[in-house]
């Protein structure tokens, strides 16, 4: 018996079983945090997103906000108007999917469950069934496989949902069960969810452009008979020709702008019905009342006519091409929106379609290559790339080497050599060699994902900015629909009272028809679109802009605030420096050996993940092995030597942050730290050794101090270079009006040594990881925005305390959670390009709403009729439409030309003339 179709089942999140041993890529492990946007969080909320149609201004995206906010067991809800979707955060023990999508359904528009990471669903695209028979096949064989919980299939599109039990079937053993089981009939492809959304995109504006050329086609012939059909005496003759009580050509124009405005036009008073039923006002409501007036007169006119004989002029024409210019004003802004999400269409582009899996049998031996779909990977799967073709999915490199392009996701245009063990990311370009690789993050799990995952909630955020334009457009409406009823009135009791010449009247019109054209075009003119749309589409165009260029964002309210920060708060190690510490210099104060001192150290430091402890095993570990292998047992040996315990056992350790570490060897304590860490242990610091330390701390190097058994034994010195660009990148800052900042952790010599090499005047020394949040604040006391930018595990205070947390991609994953940016390129050039394009973005906005202002403001009242007595200027109210259609195009036009950004040169910034 086939199991029970499932109604809901509408999104794939394909994963296998973790492979625990694999080596995690750096980046994948960086972006973990990312993939909490969909799924069950650790408060027990769960987030998923739903696809909302119906929306056509900020009004309505407000609307049904509110809906879902009124829900109980809703935690927060974000309606994004241009994605047409929204992210919900839910108490599933109070409230189900069903009930978020019925209160959207409720609110008057419609709601489907369209994201979801759960691993038991999976979406195919069956080709090959064309029969009812073919439909019985195919559920027989889902009914035949162990496995499957519930499955739906729609003929007409071939989309096949399935529910099924991911401890016992793949996604994978789905493909091979149904083709086999079919004996090859069926074919299934996994359909991409991003792919499911922009085809939706895509149908919505070939919609948009059905109804506009509909309309279009209708209207040409109104136009014709008002304008040429009087200028041809047979086809005029046939229209004034008289059919019951009207006149042919009045039967014409009635029968096609009934179609325009109650079969084309439909949608827009389904729209306004929708927003009245809410108790909100839309720019439906607008375009359904200025139509209906026009055509409702025109109606009255007719009939009036009919009745005394008195023909009175009708205006059927100007509410047929209201709607036909709102209609191409909607489709050339479907076509301008789908513009601004081009940054995921590219990225979800970089995956392959195709990977070529490599089949082995028990003994390991590659037996068989077979093409694979690449949502078919399963983490363990070994993968086989060819030159020149797209690596499938994050993994670990086993056999080959060759050079891989990067720069689609990290931003980081030189290739980067891949060898055996080397990690590699899907979608970037392998570019000579083959390589062999093993998949270790796939689906959603890989960086590529989480990436798109991450600016598409980014461009969902809204920034506080747009606020102020949900504000306007909740009062818009009312206010036109109140002014044009104050232009009526005006016009008509001047009218009546004689205040201006019937001279000015249309042809057979009179003062009602004049004042009634003027109030039409009033309430069609107005544009609440253009204003709602100022803020999201520039900070979407931003956002995949910055996704482009290395710099993820995610927010808009991070991106608002960005633009104004006055401080720039750096961490040294990792981030002004390399983060690869290496030790520069060791000496001893006791006549200790150098090699049993080393070794003393290195064995206090092993179980430390401190950069500089590293450095310090790392330095002894090579001194050992040289001075031993070279001598007998030869480089082999050494590693084996390693392996068997170079190292003193250690007992008691404890690792002291922004102090060192202390633990026991041999019954006796050793101390490894710096002068806080001796003081403390009331250890004597001899002058000599001090004044060597200081002579370490002035020449910008960190002096590591050494006691056994309470006495001060010896002292390393540690080096860690600047990054390349980072004086540059400070003079850009202060040139910008940043003020740049140094904190660290280490010794106030050292500091101040490393400040001076970049150019950092104010510098902030040992700072304990919890005073950096510290230091934060102070600078926010003054109101002043402040921007922190770290990469370790200790920045996470101070990331999060910030007003823009800034993470350098290379750093830890909690770093990068608690930012608000991510510095993919671990350059620091990309802090001037977050910070410029930030500033560039909120120019473009506040262009937006100066544009949406201004042409409301001088719109509405030359629409009204302020310029007719001195300058005779009237806006027909089709002109009037024409206007409000492509108001809202520029705005979205004008956000699209951020597309066009390029992150700033440090020539240009620092104003160095190359010649």
């Amino acid at each position: 018996m086939a199991p029970s179709r499932s109604r809901d089942v509408q999104l794939t999140s394909i994963a296998g079983a973790e492979d625990d041993d694999a080596g995690d890529l750096e980046e994948v492990r960086l972006l973990d945090s990312y993939d909490s946007r969909d799924g069950i969080d650790d408060g027990g909320m769960r987030r998923i997103q739903v696809r909302v149609t119906g929306m056509t201004c900020a009004a309505c995206s407000t609307s049904v906000e509110s809906a879902l906010c009124a829900v109980d067991g809703v935690i927060t809800a974000s309606v994004a108007l241009l994605q047409n979707k929204a992210d919900v955060v839910f108490n599933p023990a109070l409230v189900k999917v069903d009930d978020i999508v019925n209160a959207i359904e409720d609110a008057g528009f419609e709601g489907s469950f369209v994201q979801s990471s759960e691993q038991d669903k999976v979406v195919f695209e069956v080709v090959g069934v064309y029969s009812l028979i073919d439909t019985q096949v195919l559920e027989g064989v889902l009914g035949s496989i162990k496995g499957v919980r519930q499955f739906r299939f729609d003929q007409i599109s071939g989309q096949l949902d399935i529910v099924f039990d991911p401890e016992v079937l793949s996604p994978r053993y789905l493909v091979d069960g149904i083709e086999g089981g079919s004996n090859g009939k069926f074919k299934l492809r996994v359909r991409n969810p991003y792919t499911r959304m922009a085809s939706k995109d895509v149908e919505e504006s070939s919609t948009m452009f059905r109804l506009f050329m509909s309309s279009l086609l209708l209207s040409i012939p109104l136009f014709f008979m008002k304008l040429v059909c009087p200028h041809i005496p047979m086809i005029y003759s046939l229209l004034l020709r008289r059919c019951g009580p009207f006149l042919m050509g009045d039967w014409l124009k009635w029968g096609l702008v009934s179609i325009i405005q109650f079969v084309i036009g439909k949608r827009f008073y389904i729209a306004a019905t929708r927003a009245l039923k809410n108790g909100s006002t839309n720019m439906d409501v607008l375009v359904a009342v200025g139509t209906t007036a026009s055509y409702a007169y025109s109606v009255c006119a007719l009939l009036y006519g009919a009745l005394t004989g008195f023909r009175a002029p009708v205006y059927f024409e100007t509410s047929a091409m209201l709607i036909t210019f709102v209609l191409l004003g909607k489709y050339l802004e479907c076509l301008a929106k789908g513009k601004t999400s081009d940054a995921i269409k590219k990225l979800v582009e970089l995956a392959p379609a195709t990977a070529l899996l490599i089949i082995k049998d028990k003994g390991g031996r590659s037996i068989e290559e077979k093409e694979i779909d690449s949502l078919l990977i399963q983490p363990g799967d070994m993968l086989k790339v060819l030159p020149g073709t797209k690596i499938p999915a994050d993994g670990i490199v086993t056999w080959g080497s060759s050079y891989v392009n990067e720069s689609m996701v990290t931003g980081e245009a030189v290739p980067v050599q891949k060898e055996v063990n080397a990690s590699v990311i899907g979608g970037t370009i392998n570019l000579h060699g083959v390589l062999h690789i093993q998949a270790t993050k796939v689906g959603s799990d890989t960086v590529l994902s989480q990436i798109i995952s991450l600016v598409e909630t980014a461009q969902m955020s809204k920034a506080p900015i747009q606020k102020f334009a949900d504000y306007v457009a909740s009062i818009f409406v009312p206010t036109v629909v109140s002014l044009a009823l104050l232009t009526f009135f005006s016009w008509y009791g001047a009218g009546s009272v004689g205040a201006y010449p019937e001279e000015w009247l249309p042809e057979n019109g009179n003062h009602f028809v004049f004042a009634l054209m003027f109030s039409i075009a009033v309430v069609v003119i107005a544009c609440p679109c253009a204003l709602g749309l100022a803020t999201p589409t520039a900070v979407m165009v931003a956002t995949g802009v910055g996704a482009n260029n290395g710099v993820l964002i995610k927010g808009g309210d991070a991106l608002e605030r960005a633009q104004m920060v006055k401080y720039v708060i750096f961490d040294k190690t990792g981030t002004l420096t390399q983060g690869k510490a290496s030790v520069t210099t060791a000496k001893t104060f006791t006549g200790m050996q150098r090699g049993e001192f080393l070794r003393l150290v290195a064995s206090a430091e092993a179980s430390s993940e401190h950069p500089l402890a590293q450095a310090i095993v790392e330095y002894a570990r090579h001194f050992h092995f040289f001075d031993d292998s070279s001598a007998s047992n030869g480089a082999q040996n050494g590693a084996k030597e390693l392996k068997s315990g170079w190292l003193f056992d250690v007992s008691d350790f404890i690792a002291l942050p922004g102090k060192g570490v202390q633990c026991l060897i041999d019954g006796k304590p050793i101390l490894v730290g710096n002068r806080k860490l001796m003081a403390e242990s009331g250890i004597d610091i001899s002058d000599e050794v001090e004044n060597f330390v200081v002579e370490l701390e002035e020449s910008a190097r960190t002096g590591v101090l050494v006691a056994y058994d309470g006495i001060v034994i010896g002292v390393l010195g540690i080096s860690d270079p600047l990054k390349r660009e980072a004086s540059v990148v400070i003079e850009g800052l202060q040139k910008m009006g940043v003020r740049p900042v140094m904190v660290t952790g280490d010794n106030r010599r050292t500091a101040r040594a490393v400040a001076k090499e970049v150019g950092i005047q104010d510098v902030r020394a040992e700072v304990m990881p919890a005073g950096k949040a510290d230091v934060v604040q102070s600078f926010q006391k003054d109101g002043s925005i402040v921007a922190m930018v770290g990469d370790g595990i200790n920045d996470s205070p101070a990331l999060a305390a910030a007003d823009v947390g800034m993470a350098i991609g290379a750093g830890t994953d909690i770093a990068i959670e608690a930012a608000d940016y991510v510095l993919m390129r671990n350059n620091l050039e990309d802090v001037i390009t977050a910070i410029d394009l930030s500033r560039k973005t909120f120019s473009r906005i506040r262009l937006n709403y100066v544009f949406a202002m201004v042409y409301n403001v001088v719109a509405i009242p030359v629409a009204a009729g302020a310029l007719y007595p001195s300058l005779r200027i009237k806006l027909p109210p089709w002109v009037a439409g024409a206007c409000m259609a492509l108001s809202s195009v520029s705005v979205v036009c004008s956000s699209l030309l951020l597309r066009r950004y390029r992150r700033p040169r440090l020539t240009q910034i620092l104003e160095i003339v190359v010649e």
